[in-house]
């Protein structure tokens, strides 16, 4: 059940960035700066983190990948399951994969492929692929997050990896008419669907051996930091952070909540919070309204930091949407944001991300002045 709600959603948060008309990041991967940080257990946590006042945006430690391997064995050629967009199955040769384009909304692929050590086979990206070592690597989809076949064409692939979050569809699909070979995987929006991508993708290259040694890797990341979160975070269920995630893009009027299967509700559950939108039952993602967002009272608002600032930050949020000011969270001010690249992308950085989130919420760093 969740992979089927998980493919609906992300074709949603597509079709909301095609409606936006800029994509999920074109900002590059922030990372904190000014030195290494302590633990994340080790950190000045707040008594109260309900009542503290401001915003704060999570950081990176690092924007890069460190591969698990150097140099990957690898065996071609293979066979692999692509996965259709109406739910069923085809088997697909992968004869080579020297030069390989990876496309999906949030660069989650081609951050799998670099951390798999195979980052020398890319060509062609996304323009969420924004960590370091890719820049001269070329952009195939533009500001919507629209496929470029002409581009991907004359890269002149082995193979293409997408999950069916950007296209149009039928123009992937048609790159098959000139001997490209295409293979769909499935990407979950959640802390196992970042282990399972990366199986999904080394199995292209016929490196299932570093994809399974990586994934147990993210799968052990996560896992140490999430009983690293549970170390600052409140022990009591009512002293638990409500929080909500919105999904902002000011220049569209697009407002939308992500409830359960969205990825982000894995998200408030591993920081130790408190899921509001799960509260109301709701699932994937739905306009705001101003009684759904009342009645959730969230202390926190979750966003993509290009989302706040297409609103105009903090204030230009209360102003264009004053049902927001009457929750904890608007009174408070207490908006916590993130690279739109990084913070739903659920690849092999899972860990790194929620490391990040958990210190603007529990740790958040003074701010020199609000957006």
């Amino acid at each position: 059940m969740r992979r089927r709600t998980a493919s609906v959603v992300a074709g949603l948060v597509a079709g909301l960035v095609l409606l936006a008309g800029c994509g999920a990041s074109g900002q590059g991967q922030a990372a904190a700066s000014g030195g290494s940080r302590p633990a994340l257990g080790e950190v000045d946590a707040l008594e109260d983190p309900r009542a503290y006042e401001g915003p704060s945006t999570a950081l990176l430690s690092d924007a890069e990948i460190a591969p698990a391997a150097e140099d990957p064995a690898t065996s071609l050629p293979t066979t692999v399951t692509s996965h259709r967009q109406d739910g069923s199955e085809e088997q697909i040769e992968v004869a080579a994969a020297d030069r390989v384009v990876a496309v999906d909304l949030a660069g989650s692929i081609a951050a799998s492929v670099w951390a798999l050590g195979l980052g020398d086979t890319l060509v062609g990206v996304d323009q969420s692929t924004t960590f370091p070592g890719t820049e001269d690597i070329e952009t195939v989809t533009s500001g919507g997050h629209t496929i470029n076949a002409e581009a991907i064409i004359g890269l002149d692939p082995d193979v293409v990896i997408t999950d069916g979050t950007v296209g149009p569809r039928d123009v992937v699909e048609q790159l098959r008419d000139v001997g490209i070979t295409v293979v769909f995987v499935e990407s979950d929006p959640s802390f196992d669907g970042a282990q399972d991508l990366v199986r999904q993708v080394a199995a292209v290259y016929g490196a299932d051996e570093a994809g399974e040694s990586l994934a147990q890797r993210i799968g052990e990341d996560v896992e140490r930091t999430i009983a690293e979160v549970e170390e600052i975070a409140p022990d009591g269920e009512s002293d638990r952070v409500r929080m909500l995630f919105l999904y902002l893009r000011g220049s569209a009027g697009v407002y939308y909540m992500f409830g359960e299967e969205s990825g982000a509700d894995e998200l408030i559950d591993a920081l130790g919070g408190v899921d509001v939108a799960g509260e109301l039952g709701w699932e994937g993602m739905r306009p705001m309204t101003d009684e759904a967002l009342v009645a959730a009272n969230p202390d926190l608002i979750l966003t993509m930091t290009g989302g706040i600032e297409s609103v105009g930050g903090v204030d230009g949020l209360l102003a264009e949407k004053p049902a927001i000011a009457l929750t904890a969270a608007g009174e408070h001010r207490r908006i916590v944001d993130m690279d739109d690249g990084a913070v739903l992308s659920f690849g092999p950085r899972a860990a790194d991300v929620l490391d990040a989130l958990a210190r603007a919420v529990y740790a958040p760093e003074p701010a020199d002045g609000e957006r």
